[in-house]
Order: structure tokens, then C-alpha cells, then sequence
């Protein structure tokens, strides 16, 4: 623990982040969790019994303090949340909905911070830019804010600005979570189950992602190009010329949020018509272009004047490989037509059901379970089918049988819960499979196409054909190995290293005690023999080894107590 402390003293100008980050944890009732990491140390006593003392809300659950503990402690945590929010297969249901209600509104940085900062990267005065810039800022969240403003050719822009040191900050705690989740693997039983490093991990790559602009623009630029023979879909400009790693410079999107129904109506625009173009366009994403805008809440989403729905905020992406979109029209066709079974063969051929799983009893629990939810759904009419229930209720079960589920897939199944509420609002009597039955059938026609299958056809034989060439050469090699005794076998057995943890900890306080009880007996032997110098007519060394002895049984005690295993 020292030496973690030294590195941590290292790796950071000063230690009072990550004392903030666990007097934050303790404020939220994570008390024990601290002292079972042995991090307790690092705050003071009477700031600890202070902290404890404030009281915790006792009614809350684990998830909602765990939320509010995030929320307090700023962009780095808020942001680990909302990626978390999409994984309920890393951290069960109800963490993923309660962080989902984590809000990414921060009070806006000031100005002269901004002049800065666009002045600094784009290497001209602000007035040399723009022949005007808004304060305040029509948006503000942890990593940047918004401002509005007019070019000087009277363009009307928005540039958007990162937060001053905060890619240093989210540096920093990216460090201290990594450090958490190794104590968390040291000191935890079963935190391996949740995976905390592979966590860190999966947030650095999204963070460090979102805190460059310039992928942003790449982002921007591709769906542009993606929706550019659209006259539905409104993707905004970006200036070149002014854009850098913390500023871009956009085109401004003036028109009602997609989500004010009333402004919709006053402006006599068709809301079904708005429905099927803002699915008609996911679909495209999804199901034709294997990229897609992965944050559609109604703050992203604008309908302009000319009947457009225009698209903002392109920091959050996902990916889709052919074969996973070859998939996902698969599974949709399959559930359009109630053939579970084929759904299934689709979950193994995307690889999410691993190789400990018995395949045959997975297919029949896999099933039972999805004839006894999804059969019910199918009374009602194709036009009242609940699409994104029917995605999101797959999901679940997939979850809940422990399936490796792809994260794109994961990130799709938010989307269409939040496109479902979206669309629902503009036309409750809105039918999605009508509108997705094209695209996966489009996908179909393409796998089994001439072309499709002449290009799998060649790959496969040129695996086939190379595995052919190859094996000799393996064989021998294998031969060779087997003749000199170089042949070795590694075996993992699962839990081992928790195993030999709890068996040093173990011998340790076996030895402790040993040593307490040694030192118990000594002090009885001189008691007894009544030698040397006494006080209160008790020999000296006898006292003080009994006092050694108390002070080392109780240490002994608490560290067990802290261990949570008596």
C-alpha cells in the first residue's frame, strides 16, 4: 500500500483528487467499501467520523447514491455513468437506469476563457473570426459549451468550445480509476465478474474519442456525405478553416426541437410525416451505412422550416460490421415472422454465446423464455406492435442468459427505446415495422445475392486453401516440440489467484495470532516468576507484554471486521 501511495503521489502534482473522490464516496454511504480497499487511511479521522456522521438517506438504494456520487464528482464521473448507462449487461439493469437520469449541465466557464482559447487554436483574433459572439452560451456541458455567432461575411454559426483543462482533468481520473478497479480486483470478492478495468478501458477509448474535435468533423463529414442525396435529413456545415482540437465552428440549426409538439402544431407541420423521416433515416444508419448517430434524444433533434429534420451533436458514434447488419436484418425478418429458431442460430453465428455455453440447453431456455415474453405481444395487430419493446425485451433475455452482446447492438437497442418515444409522441399510431420490413429485406436480397455469395464462396475457399498448405507445416512443428520434450499445456483455473489471496491473508493472521499468543505466554511465564521492576506490584516486562499483546489483538480484530469475513 506504500508504494501504491508513493506512485499515486508520482503519477499526480498532488494527492487531493483522489482524497476528494473517497470523501465524496463516504458522503454517499460507500464508508465500507473505502475501508475494504484499506483507503481509509488517506482521509483524517475526524474528517471521516464527520463525513459519516452528516448522514446518508437510508431510504435511497445503492444505485441512486451511487449516481448522486457520480454526478458530484464532475465530467469524468458523469460521463463513465452515461457510456455505463448502455451497458446493462456490465452492470445489471438497474444501475444502467438509474444513471441513464444523469443530467450533462455544468454552470458555463467564463468568457475571457473562450476568447482564449478559439484565439490560441486558431491563431487569429476573435474579431478577425466572427463580427459578433453571444454571451452567454445557449448550452453548457461538462467537456464544452455553445455559443452563437455571426461570421464576418454574415454567416450565422455556432462554435463550440471545449472547457479549459479538461482533457488533463479526465487524464487524471482516468489514473485514479485505474488504481480504484486494481484495489477493487485485490480487495473485492467477485468484483472480477463486473470487470472493472475492462470499464476504465471501454471509457478512456469512448472519452478520448469525444475529446477530440477534429473526429468529431470526421464524424460530421461522413454523415453528410452518407445523407447527401437526402432532401429529408438536414446534416449542418462545417468551416474547415476554423476548426481545431477544442473549437468548431458550424453552421447554426434554427428550428423547433423535435420534442415541442405545441410549436409542431403552430407551425402546422405534419408530425407523422416528421416520424417517418427521422426513422426512415435511422434505419438508413443502421441497416444500409453501418454508421450511426448514436445520441437521438429530442435536444439533438431540430425540424426546420422546409419540413427537414436536422441532426446535431455528433460526438457519440456506433459502428456496424456487414455481417452484424446482416444479422440484425435477420433477427428483425425472424421476429417479424415469429421464427424464433432462426434467431437464435443468429445469436451463435454473431459469436455472443460462448464456448463454456451447452448449445443445446441454451437453445431450449433461450426459447422458453422467449416464446413465454414475445408470444403474448404478437395478439395484438402488426400496426400496434411495440418494435422497440419487442428489441429492447431480446436484449434483456440476451442478458440475462449472459450472451456476449456486441456493443453496437447495445447502443442500437438505446437508440430505438428513445426513437420509439420520440415517434410515439408524434404519431401514436406510427408503425415501425412497416418501416423496417424494406431495409431488412434489402439486406436479405444483398446476403444471398450473386455477388454476396460468390465473395464468401472465394474467401471461404482461400481459408480452406490455406489451412490445407499450412497443417504440414504444423504438424511438423508440433512433431518436433513433442520429440524434444518441448510440448508444455497451460491450464487457467478460474478463481485461483482470489484463492491464493485469501490463503496468504489467512496464514498471515494465523502467524499474527501465533505471534500475539507467544507473546501472551512470555508475559504470563515473567508475571508468574515475579522478577524485576514492578508497577502496582506486577512485573514491568509481564505488563508490558499483556498491553502489546491487547493493543496487537485488537488490531488483529478490526482488520478482520474491515474484511467483512469474521
Amino acid at each position: 500500500m506504500f508504494f501504491e501511495l508513493l506512485k499515486i503521489r508520482r503519477t499526480y502534482k498532488n494527492i487531493n483528487r483522489i482524497t476528494q473522490i473517497l470523501n465524496v464516496f463516504i458522503k454517499h454511504g460507500f464508508g465500507q467499501i473505502i475501508e475494504m480497499l484499506n483507503l481509509s487511511r488517506l482521509i483524517p479521522f475526524r474528517k471521516r467520523l464527520r463525513l459519516l456522521t452528516e448522514g446518508v438517506i437510508i431510504e435511497t438504494t445503492v444505485a441512486e447514491r451511487l449516481r448522486r456520487a457520480f454526478a458530484e464528482l464532475g465530467p469524468s464521473f458523469i460521463k463513465l455513468a452515461q457510456i455505463l448507462s448502455s451497458r446493462p449487461d456490465l452492470i445489471t439493469e438497474k444501475y444502467a437506469n438509474e444513471f441513464e437520469k444523469l443530467q450533462d449541465e455544468v454552470p458555463p466557464f467564463a468568457f475571457s476563457e473562450i476568447k482564449e482559447i478559439i484565439e490560441t487554436d486558431l491563431k487569429m483574433p476573435l474579431e478577425a473570426i466572427f463580427a459578433s459572439i453571444e454571451d452567454p452560451p445557449v448550452a453548457a456541458a461538462s467537456i464544452s459549451q455553445v455559443h452563437n455567432a455571426v461570421l464576418r461575411d454574415g454567416t450565422k454559426v455556432v462554435v463550440k468550445v471545449q472547457r479549459p483543462r479538461i482533457r488533463e482533468i479526465i487524464e487524471t481520473d482516468i489514473s485514479i480509476m485505474r488504481f480504484l478497479s486494481n484495489l477493487m480486483l485485490r480487495y473485492l470478492p467477485d468484483a472480477d465478474i463486473f470487470n472493472p478495468l475492462g470499464i476504465v478501458e471501454e471509457f478512456s477509448k469512448t472519452i478520448r474519442k469525444e475529446l477530440s474535435f477534429k473526429e468529431e468533423v470526421k464524424n460530421i463529414v461522413r454523415f453528410a456525405g452518407n445523407f447527401k442525396h437526402s432532401h429529408s435529413i438536414k446534416i449542418p456545415l462545417t468551416y474547415e478553416q476554423y476548426i481545431s482540437d477544442r473549437v468548431i465552428v458550424m453552421e447554426r440549426i434554427e428550428g423547433i426541437r423535435i420534442g415541442d409538439m405545441d410549436a409542431l402544431d403552430r407551425a402546422q407541420i405534419d408530425k407523422h410525416e416528421i416520424a417517418v423521416k427521422l426513422v426512415d433515416a435511422y434505419f438508413k444508419m443502421i441497416l444500409d451505412d453501418g454508421f450511426f448517430h448514436a445520441d437521438p434524444h429530442p435536444g439533438n433533434l431540430f425540424v426546420l422550416v422546409d419540413g427537414r429534420v436536422a441532426i446535431v451533436d455528433y460526438g457519440m458514434v456506433g459502428w456496424i460490421t456487414p455481417d452484424v447488419m446482416e444479422s440484425i436484418a435477420a433477427i428483425l425478418l425472424a421476429l417479424i415472422n415469429k421464427d424464433f429458431s432462426s434467431m437464435i442460430d443468429q445469436f451463435i453465428a454473431l459469436g455472443m454465446v460462448t464456448e463454456e455455453k451447452d448449445i443445446d440447453r441454451f437453445k431450449l431456455d433461450f426459447m422458453a423464455d422467449l416464446m413465454e415474453l414475445l408470444l403474448p405481444l404478437y395478439d395484438s395487430a402488426l400496426s400496434e406492435i411495440n418494435f422497440a419493446k419487442y428489441l429492447d425485451t431480446i436484449t434483456r433475455l440476451s442478458i440475462k442468459h449472459k450472451l456476449k452482446l456486441p456493443s453496437s447492438m447495445l447502443l442500437i437497442d438505446k437508440c430505438m427505446l428513445i426513437l420509439d418515444n420520440i415517434v410515439r409522441e408524434l404519431d401514436p399510431e406510427f408503425n415501425f415495422i412497416a418501416h423496417a420490413t424494406p431495409y431488412t429485406s434489402t439486406l436479405f436480397r444483398k446476403k444471398y445475392g450473386p455477388k454476396r455469395v460468390m465473395d464468401k464462396l472465394q474467401r471461404n475457399l482461400s481459408e480452406v486453401a490455406d489451412s490445407v498448405i499450412d497443417t504440414p507445416k504444423k504438424l511438423r512443428v508440433l512433431l518436433r516440440r513433442l520429440i524434444n520434450n518441448e510440448f508444455t499445456t497451460k491450464i487457467s483455473i478460474v478463481g485461483i489467484d482470489r484463492l491464493t489471496r485469501d490463503l496468504d491473508r489467512s496464514t498471515n493472521r494465523l502467524s499474527f495470532s501465533i505471534v500475539i499468543a507467544s507473546i501472551i505466554m512470555s508475559s504470563s511465564i515473567l508475571t508468574v516468576s515475579n522478577v524485576g521492576a514492578k508497577i502496582f506490584d506486577i512485573p514491568a516486562i509481564g505488563t508490558l507484554g499483556f498491553m502489546i499483546a491487547f493493543f496487537l489483538g485488537i488490531w488483529l480484530i478490526i482488520s478482520i471486521l474491515r474484511s467483512g469475513r469474521l
